[in-house]
């Protein structure tokens, strides 16, 4: 991609390291002036779902939007992006992702025993960069080590690296020999020494709610559930209903009395439907579905996260032989039903909000996603809106992500060409600027302090 940059000095656009805290006897540093940014944008799509405008500016100051403007304006001491040929639009949001672990199944298979918690940090560290890399300047991870991904989520947050804003979950919660369970497949040893510090594991009502306060005092945003089996579990029994409605019903009551919003893992159309009776905010994959899904869709307000990379990146490892078999069966029972599930959610107009669930997908290539949505039926500018102000919605962050708009959070890519007509050029994006800074311009990655 080739992005002209009237920069006055490209360099000094990457954020420099903070200025060193004085002690107390040290005369007060002079205030540091606010970067201002300038991006002239061809084609602004500011309000995904709304009419694009054209030759329009963007100003950012520090890492907020400061304003939007007709034409291409001047602002004296700014530096400008010149992106008048390229589409520029908000930074996308992926609500399903795992950053932890190895892309390659057969590696991290062959790795698992001599890997430990430093070689999967720095793994994560490098798949949030090439995340970000690809627009995607927040994510919500649904299943992680809590430990890992708070602290990956917080360095990212104080500047010590480049990556999307993460909302995460902690450990997704699960009913002993459950979908998120750990302690699946494990021989004896293995076992007893994993059963000593599960906690995300809950049976009954009870024991659900202390799950999710366990979580919750660890730094989780967001809950996660397994209502369902899944596809990667190394327990066979397929994709139906694991967790019980009474259990279902006191995590959304707990998660909602501490403020936090409750995605539900769910395959089967028993287990589907049963969480959206108790409740949660989200569907996470929604493979198999029936009528009552819908109408139920429609009277809780539920949003359903497709995940549609999923089912063909996991028979893809199955047929190289990266899966046991009863996750390579379970594979193959979910390939197909997802995209029929997502056709017929999109012609019965239910909430949808993008996502990937990559780490089962390889990281970086999120917005393959695109393309399986609009070949199932979304317009382009509808898939785009879900990866922006529906998924800030569901995050309950519209009023900081999802829009250019003054005052949001200058998170903001561009691409070459109308993604509105071929949605696929989101999958090569030049430029990425995220609260102010630019990590990627004229395709190429931009260095700084955080990299």
């Amino acid at each position: 991609m080739k992005f002209a940059s009237l920069f006055a000095a490209t360099a000094a656009l990457a954020l420099s390291a903070p200025a060193l805290a004085q002690t107390p006897a040290a005369p007060a540093a002079p205030a540091q002036a606010e970067v201002v940014t300038v991006i002239h944008a061809g084609t602004l799509i500011a309000v995904p779902g709304q009419t694009p405008r054209r030759n329009a500016s963007v100003v950012v100051r520090g890492n907020r939007i400061g304003e939007v403007r007709d034409g291409f304006v001047d602002v004296p001491g700014a530096r400008v992006v010149d992106l008048r040929a390229a589409t520029v639009l908000p930074g996308l949001i992926d609500m399903h992702v795992h950053m932890r672990g190895l892309d390659d199944r057969i590696q991290a298979r062959l790795q698992a025993s001599v890997r430990d918690y430093e070689d999967e940090a720095y793994t994560a560290q490098v798949n949030a960069r090439r995340t970000l890399l690809a627009g995607f300047t927040t994510v919500r991870d649904l299943g992680n080590n809590p430990r890992l991904i708070f602290s990956l989520r917080d360095a990212i947050n104080q500047g010590m690296f480049a990556g999307p804003t993460i909302v995460a979950a902690g450990q997704g919660l699960s009913v002993s020999g459950g979908h998120s369970d750990p302690r699946n497949g494990l021989n004896r040893d293995l076992y007893h020494i994993e059963a000593e510090r599960v906690i995300n594991t809950c049976n009954g009502p009870a024991d659900c709610r202390r799950a999710v306060r366990d979580q919750i005092s660890l730094g989780a945003e967001v809950i996660k559930i397994a209502a369902t089996g899944g596809v990667l579990s190394n327990v066979a029994g397929g994709l139906n209903q694991q967790m019980l409605p009474d259990e279902m019903a006191a995590i959304v009551e707990t998660a909602k009395s501490f403020g936090r919003r409750v995605a539900a893992h769910a395959h089967g159309v028993d287990g589907i439907n049963a969480a959206l009776r108790a409740g949660v905010d989200s569907i996470e994959h929604g493979t198999f579905t029936n009528d009552e899904t819908f109408r139920l869709y429609r009277q809780s307000g539920a949003y359903y996260v497709p995940t549609l990379v999923a089912p063909a990146a996991a028979v893809a490892d199955g047929q190289r032989g990266a899966l046991t078999q009863a996750q390579f069966d379970k594979a193959r029972e979910a390939a197909g039903n997802a995209e029929r599930s997502f056709a017929r959610a999109v012609r019965e107009n239910i909430k949808i909000a993008f996502g990937t669930d990559s780490g089962v997908s390889r990281h970086g290539d999120n917005a393959q996603e695109f393309a399986l949505m609009v070949r199932n039926g979304m317009a382009p500018m509808a898939a785009i809106r879900s990866a922006t102000v529906d998924a800030a919605t569901l995050l309950g962050r519209l009023d900081r992500i999802g829009t250019i708009e003054a005052g949001k959070d200058a998170d903001i890519i561009a691409v070459e060409g109308d993604p509105t007509q071929n949605v696929r050029l989101l999958e090569n994006v030049g430029f990425v600027m995220k609260h102010g800074r630019v990590h990627k311009l004229g395709g190429e990655r931009q260095l700084s302090a955080v990299d």
